[in-house]
């Protein structure tokens, strides 16, 4: 526990949510995925986001269910807002970097080249950082100046529409900014358009973009199966190490603090690990001490055979399958399944990419989705 990592993060909410807006077909930003790819790097003991909150309603009410403080920025007459949330939140970063030094990782939430030098000086005083952006709204300068740089775009839980995707898929569209993105690819922020009342949602990119990424619900039988794959695929892609149960554990946690294996039908979360060892859904070898395995997800192959397990599950059903339902069906049958450990952005890329051999895919006016059959 001492050398466990504790994470600081400060969001420029303007600049994602904007750039989510303006180059992710204009779905809604989500802070969850985000979440949920720091829970595997750490601890999160402080988490900030700047904006001037006015012009953000729903994400805010959003914000808030993620524990994130809100600090309010508002416009002022004359005054740029831009820059007097950049400034604060500079300022909250290099005062808690002095006073609070069990942080050891910061989190730069923006893909604004101008929180570069506050990069270089929170590395100065040892401090690693962690940058998140939006990949075209984001400067080429700032990911080169972090230790680690994560893509919102490209995380687990983010579904970005397809360029050729039916418009009635989209959600509202587009809502760019008044004002246009400046040169370097950053959204502007001098005008944002204030969202509208109706709760804005991430649009659907297929119809499955609309949760799931998330871990199914705790009444569906494999949502344990699901939850400890995925969160095991995460941590082994992240660390490139071994991972031992009590890690996994912490992290379970970290995604969501009401976990217990109780709930599940286990006394102990070693039986949960034997439990799925015995299904085949991860592998125990012995650990660094008595009673904490190390854990993995059994070796898979590629995109050869991620194909065959997508026409079996196509092939077992009585007919068309939709594309809505159809990764829950996938995740039944192998809990770890991701296809962006395949390399594709989004499920509906993999399953295009599957219809040149292995399935057929068409869309389906009625049904307002995709339908899959083999």
């Amino acid at each position: 526990m001492e050398s466990e990592e504790r994470l600081a993060v400060f969001l420029d909410y303007e600049n994602l949510a904007l750039g989510a807006r303006e180059h992710l077909g204009g779905m809604a930003f989500d802070f969850g995925p985000i979440a949920d790819a720091l829970a595997i790097r750490g601890r999160v003991v402080v988490r900030r986001a700047y904006a001037d909150w006015s012009y953000f309603d729903e994400d805010r009410r959003s914000l808030t269910r993620h524990q994130v403080e809100l600090i309010e920025m508002p416009q002022r007459m004359g005054a740029s807002r831009k820059n007097a949330a950049d400034i604060k939140m500079v300022v909250d970063a290099i005062e808690m970097a002095f006073e609070r030094d069990y942080i050891s990782t910061f989190v730069m939430c923006t893909g604004d080249s101008d929180f570069s030098p506050l990069v270089h000086k929170l590395r100065e005083l040892n401090k690693r950082v962690i940058g998140v952006g939006v990949e075209k709204s984001t400067s080429r300068l700032l990911p080169a100046a972090c230790d680690e740089f994560l893509f919102y775009d490209r995380l687990e839980g983010v579904e970005v529409p397809e360029d050729g995707e039916p418009t009635e898929r989209r959600g509202r569209g587009r809502r760019g900014a008044q004002g246009g993105t400046k040169s370097s690819g950053e959204p502007s922020r001098q005008a944002p358009v204030p969202p509208p009342a109706v709760a804005a949602e991430p649009p659907p990119s297929p119809p499955e973009a609309a949760g799931e990424d998330e871990p199914v619900p705790a009444d569906d039988a494999g949502s344990l199966e699901v939850l400890v794959a995925q969160t095991l695929a995460g941590l082994q892609s992240s660390t490139g190490g071994s991972v031992t149960a009590s890690v996994l554990k912490r992290t379970l946690l970290r995604k969501d603090p009401t976990f217990s294996e109780s709930d599940h039908g286990f006394r102990t979360f070693g039986d949960v690990l034997r439990h799925l060892a015995e299904r085949g859904s991860v592998e125990l070898a012995s650990g660094p001490a008595a009673g904490d395995p190390e854990v993995s997800v059994p070796a898979h192959g590629e995109r050869e055979d991620a194909f065959a397990l997508l026409r079996a599950v196509v092939t077992e059903a009585d007919g068309p399958v939709a594309l809505s339902s159809l990764k829950n069906r996938l995740r039944k049958r192998r809990p770890d399944f991701s296809e962006k450990a395949l390399g594709y952005r989004n499920f509906l890329q993999f399953c295009k990419d599957a219809s040149a051999g292995a399935v057929d895919l068409r869309w389906d006016e009625d049904a307002e989705d995709y339908l899959l059959s083999a």
